[in-house]
């Protein structure tokens, strides 16, 4: 059962509106990303700097986590026969269902796609030419089954020697976020990266991190400030808007995360000082306490029957099942320890996992102490995380950015908020 206070309770997802005047919103990033402007909250308090001082801000023995994931093209164009034209956005691998796994087959995959046009794509396959410098090559696209408002696609192509990471590459689109207006320039192809993206499969950035330069990082070592890094790959889901009046009735999307064992440990290890890289590292970090809870609520002899590992969006309100009596009392270092005793038991360097977590006013932090994050968008699941980080403070720091020339999401300036702890 969920508990009544937290959930049944309304949460009125009009209360977290403001106004955001589209020239607020910025189309293009700064020259330099680590000349945006930083706005720093720490006990109702605020001010402002610049991102490469952000440093300062950071207590040096805090480690800094940040999302390494990369987004991919995954926006490709077929034209019929008929000129009908189809545009095809990938969004998450089916089959293989492992992101790395798909992105490197040479053969052929099935992802879960949305699909432009659909009512004019029937049975037969769409097809685009890539032009490589030696061949060209045939993409074919099948649309599937149908679930919901997306498509199962299965993606094949001649020749054994390039993988669909780089057919993505060739023939794919960087998809921008569609409130920037604009079509995806070349320029967006490095400005849309953090410097420390490495693993492909998200379709939208981690965009908190795209202020961080090299600079930055090699300041924050001088300091002290250890690092460290995890993933989540950003789904599209995380540009939905909550359409119920009451933000307790939204389903939040499902992401798929992986965090190595050491990374754990070094959370472990440094408890008390943690720093978030933007909202997906804190959905991830979060979750981790979560998932400590049920690995710790199952037997060692149960780890090998444990298919997937899942958080849901209500599981940190939950109260009446044994899970939640147990993670009523379970410390934070004891669910981390649950977890590296479950890799250890299976032989596994790697933690994967899904999450739908929903942080929202009422969430008791376990993990993350400081946030950096960008200015979201009103009414929106990630303004709903704000505002439960800063207890309920959220108005203070926006009317400041909005009264302060502050510029607003993706490609917009940066703050950094340090967790309001009620007592």
């Amino acid at each position: 059962m969920v508990n009544d206070q937290m959930v049944n309770k309304p949460l009125y997802i009009a209360d977290f509106n403001y106004p955001l005047p589209d020239e607020r919103i910025a189309k293009y990033p700064l020259p330099e990303r680590d000349h945006s402007k930083l706005l720093i909250y720490r006990d109702g308090a605020v001010s402002e700097d610049h991102f490469y001082n952000v440093g300062e801000y950071i207590n040096p023995s805090a480690l800094l986590i940040y999302n390494n994931t990369r987004v991919i093209q995954a926006r490709l164009e077929f034209y019929k026969t008929t000129g009908a034209r189809i545009e095809v956005f990938c969004l998450e691998p089916l089959t293989p269902h492992d992101y790395q796994l798909s992105l490197s087959s040479t053969t052929g995959c099935t992802w879960k796609c949305m699909v432009g046009n659909a009512k004019k794509w029937h049975d037969e396959p769409v097809t685009l030419t890539i032009n490589r410098s030696s061949s060209a090559i045939t993409l074919r696209a099948y649309k599937e089954a149908q679930m919901g408002n997306t498509f199962a696609v299965r993606f094949e192509w001649d020749g054994d020697d390039i993988s669909f990471a780089e057919i993505l590459d060739a023939a794919g689109e960087l998809p921008i976020p569609p409130y920037l207006n604009r079509k995806t320039e070349a320029s967006d192809l490095k400005t849309y990266q953090t410097v420390y993206s490495r693993i492909k499969g998200s379709v939208a950035a981690p965009t908190a991190g795209l202020h961080f330069t090299e600079s930055v990082l090699a300041d924050l070592h001088r300091r002290g400030i250890e690092t460290d890094e995890l993933t989540l790959h950003v789904g599209a889901g995380t540009f939905l808007p909550v359409k119920t009046a009451d933000a307790n009735e939204h389903t939040m999307h499902t992401e798929i995360i992986a965090v190595p064992r050491e990374t754990i440990a070094h959370i472990l290890a440094k408890l008390g000082s943690i720093v978030a890289v933007g909202t997906t590292s804190m959905r991830t970090l979060e979750s981790l306490y979560f998932i400590g809870c049920q690995l710790r609520n199952a037997e060692m002899s149960e780890y090998r029957n444990i298919d997937s590992i899942h958080v849901d969006q209500f599981e940190p309100y939950e109260n009446d099942s044994q899970h939640s009596a147990l993670s009523s009392r379970l410390s934070t270092a004891e669910a981390l320890q649950s977890i590296l005793d479950y890799l250890d038991a299976t032989h596994q360097q790697t933690l994967h996992a899904e999450t739908q977590i929903m942080i929202k006013p009422g969430y008791t932090f376990h993990v993350v102490d400081q946030l950096i994050t960008n200015f979201h968008q009103p009414q929106s699941t990630l303004l709903l995380l704000v505002s439960a980080f800063v207890g309920g403070d959220w108005h203070t720091i926006y009317d400041y950015a909005l009264s302060h020339d502050f510029r607003f999401l993706s490609y917009g300036d940066s703050s950094i908020l340090t967790r309001k702890v009620n007592v």
